[in-house]
């Protein structure tokens, strides 16, 4: 079989099977948003994308699921695979292209979030063995440390994108408005409505006049979150 080149697998849930694993209460329609959102970077690489929701997944573990949604899509002839999640609103189109691009110059790529997991992997076919994939301490604080060890064995060279914040309850939500850069205003207010925040109440770090100068959205700091 030829080799089809990239593909991006989207492993993300349905909103209905977030909410249920995700501690943010009535968040069903931020977990719809985010994967639209998600799947519409991804398609814009103009790369193929495959969406393995809850319904598509095989396996009983989040390890065997994921593992077997990789392998699925490399049974389909893909010789590199870009696999995210719908949780990281700071993933942008151009983290995938600059993925993309060193997968084809044969380098492995992840992208470490702040919970010691990862938001992004790129894979070379070659780099992928389900065993093994399968034996990793999934969605633990080890995780992106001993992937990251055991790819730095087995690819010629790992790419390491910033760290990005991802979404697993409601103190990440909160963490999210101190570095709002880049994200969309719709976002915002929906995530502001979850809190039940409102100009009155919101005085952490920043007020809703530098959040919103100008009626905008809008924060100048958030290092983590940039890419070049």
């Amino acid at each position: 079989m030829n080799s089809l080149g990239t593909a991006i697998l989207v492993f993300a849930n349905s909103a209905k099977q977030d909410l249920a694993n995700k501690h943010i209460p009535k968040g069903e329609h931020l977990f719809d948003v985010l994967t639209q959102t998600t799947l519409k970077k991804a398609k814009k690489t103009g790369l193929p994308v495959f969406h393995f929701s809850d319904e598509d997944q095989v396996g009983v573990s989040f390890g065997e699921r994921f593992t077997n949604a990789i392998a699925s899509v490399f049974d389909r002839g893909f010789s590199n695979i870009i696999t995210i999640g719908n949780d990281t609103p700071h993933l942008k189109t151009q983290h995938l292209k600059h993925t993309a691009q060193q997968l084809a110059m044969g380098n492995t790529v992840i992208g470490p979030s702040i919970d010691g997991g990862f938001y992004l992997l790129g894979l070379q076919k070659s780099n992928f063995e389900v065993a093994e994939f399968q034996n990793f301490p999934w969605q633990r604080f080890s995780l992106y440390h001993q992937i990251s060890l055991w790819l730095q064995k087995e690819s010629s060279e790992l790419i390491k994108l910033p760290v990005l914040q991802d979404l697993d309850n409601e103190g990440d939500l909160q963490s999210l408005l101190s570095f709002s850069t880049g994200l969309s205003i719709s976002l915002l207010l929906l995530i502001i409505g979850l809190l039940k925040i409102n100009r009155s109440l919101y005085n952490v770090k920043q007020n809703f006049s530098s959040l919103f100068p100008n009626s905008f959205l809008y924060n100048k700091g958030s290092p983590t979150v940039s890419f070049i």
